[in-house]
């Protein structure tokens, strides 16, 4: 049986296959203004480099904020359900998920057989997000995809106070102004965005072994700096981005 997940997000669109419990591949766009079009596109182009056509998809299942606007779905999960979900297909000995996505952030206690057990979620602020990592990268005028790196070299960690984005942004521009090195400032936004997390995540008791999923996962200076905060490893998921959708397709396959 082949089934499919796609998860809308503010930022990107995510789609996944699977056959028969086995993941045949996965894919990222932006999502853009429509985000009907956004899961059409998305799962058209994942097909096309599969070289399936749509009929041979017996089930969709949707998540993201953008769920329930991919009309061809036969099912809208939370996202909760399918990031644990996903998790624990691609590593059963994980008990807590990380997920940074674009506009919120989650954590995630799951059990030995994948259920969720327990979550908490920040989606009223941006901060601590992937949208607050792309304002930081444009007042400092630096290609988000070098922030990672650039942060593990810093010598210190610059003090971001602020835990507002809008007032992070105005922190940030001073310590510029002042000479601090960039990767001080870099590796003080990434420590902001990891106490933000890590004292969410308390509040629910959080579990060895830790994996990170969502587009943030993919900068190894937040992960780094979430590890650090929690005195433990974190492993991110090789599948990060599209976790989700991951676990939409599984779930897809079950009666849910």
């Amino acid at each position: 049986m082949i089934t499919a997940g796609i998860d809308i997000g503010s930022i990107s669109t995510k789609a996944a296959i699977v056959k028969d419990g086995i993941l045949l591949g996965s894919v990222v766009i932006p999502t853009g203004y429509n985000v009907s079009k956004a899961g059409e596109k998305v799962f058209q182009i994942l097909l096309d480099q599969l070289e399936l056509n749509s009929g041979e998809v017996t089930s969709v299942v949707s998540t993201g904020y953008g769920r329930n606007r991919v009309e061809f779905a036969d099912k809208a999960v939370t996202e909760i359900t399918c990031h644990a979900t996903g998790a624990y297909f691609l590593n059963p000995e994980i008990r807590t998920v990380i997920d940074i996505g674009g506009q919120d952030s989650k954590a995630i206690v799951i059990d030995e057989n994948g259920r969720v057990m327990d979550f908490i979620m920040n989606d009223k602020c941006a901060a601590g997000t992937g949208r607050f990592l792309e304002v930081m990268a444009r007042a400092m005028e630096i290609d988000l995809d070098e922030f990672g790196q650039i942060s593990l070299s810093a010598r210190s960690s610059a003090r971001i106070s602020s835990l507002c984005t809008v007032f992070a942004e105005t922190e940030v521009i001073s310590l510029i102004s002042t000479g601090e090195p960039r990767s001080s400032i870099i590796a003080g936004i990434h420590e902001s965005i990891a106490s933000r997390v890590v004292a969410m995540g308390r509040r629910i008791k959080m579990e060895a072994p830790v994996v990170m999923t969502g587009g943030v996962a993919k900068n190894i200076g937040v992960v780094h700096a979430i590890g650090k905060k929690m005195d433990s490893d974190i492993a991110a998921s090789e599948h990060a981005q599209t976790n989700g959708a991951i676990g939409a397709a599984l779930l897809a396959g079950k009666n849910i």
